[in-house]
C-alpha cells in the first residue's frame, strides 16, 4: 500500500521512450500519469537525425547520448509535475537520470522463470532503477505494485508510440 500521507491522486509516473522511424528520425515521449493511468501530461521531442559525423565521434556511446542527453534529459525538465518515478522501455534512456529529481526504472518484460539482478520482477515484467536509485527500490516497489494493480505497466508506452504516430500524419 502506498502511505496514507500521499493521497493516491497525488501520485504520479512518468513513462518516457524513444519511437525510431525510418523517414523522420527519432522522436522521444514523455507521458505522465495518475495512478489510475489518466494523462495528466504529454510531451515530446521534434525528430532527431543522426549524423554520419555523429557516429563516428560517438561510436558505442552514441544511442547512450543521443537517448539520455538529447531525447531523455529536455523532455525529463520539461515536465510540470514531479513523479514517483519514470519508467522506460529503453535501458539507454536510464542516462536521462541526471536532468531530473525522479527515480528513472528501466522495465522490460520476461520470460518466466528468468531472474536478473538487481531489479525487482512484477508479475511479467522486470524493473531495473539505475544505479542512483537502487537504495530506493523497497520504497518504489509500493508504488509500483499499485501502478500494476490499475494498468498494464507496458501500456502507457503504446500510447506514447501512438500519439506519435498520429502528430506526424497532421
Amino acid at each position: 500500500m502506498v502511505s496514507s500521507v500521499v493521497s493516491s491522486r497525488d501520485i504520479t509516473f512518468g513513462f518516457l521512450t524513444v519511437c525510431d522511424t525510418s523517414n523522420a528520425g527519432m522522436f522521444g515521449g514523455y507521458l505522465l500519469v495518475d495512478i489510475s493511468g489518466r494523462p495528466l501530461e504529454f510531451h515530446c521531442t521534434v525528430p532527431l537525425r543522426v549524423t554520419r559525423a555523429q557516429e563516428i565521434l560517438y561510436g558505442a556511446t552514441l544511442q547512450r547520448h543521443m537517448h539520455g542527453e538529447q531525447i531523455g534529459g529536455p523532455l525529463l525538465k520539461a515536465t510540470q509535475l514531479s513523479p514517483v518515478a519514470v519508467l522506460t522501455d529503453r535501458e539507454s534512456l536510464l542516462h536521462a537520470r541526471s536532468h531530473g529529481e525522479s527515480p528513472v526504472v528501466a522495465i522490460q518484460e520476461i520470460d518466466e522463470g528468468e531472474h536478473g539482478t538487481e531489479a525487482f520482477h512484477l508479475g511479467a515484467f522486470q524493473l531495473r532503477p539505475h544505479d542512483d536509485d537502487l537504495s530506493k527500490l523497497d520504497q518504489l516497489r509500493n508504488y509500483f505494485e499499485e501502478l500494476s494493480s490499475s494498468i498494464e505497466l507496458a501500456e502507457p508506452f503504446d500510447r506514447i508510440r501512438a500519439a506519435i504516430d498520429e502528430a506526424q500524419q497532421h
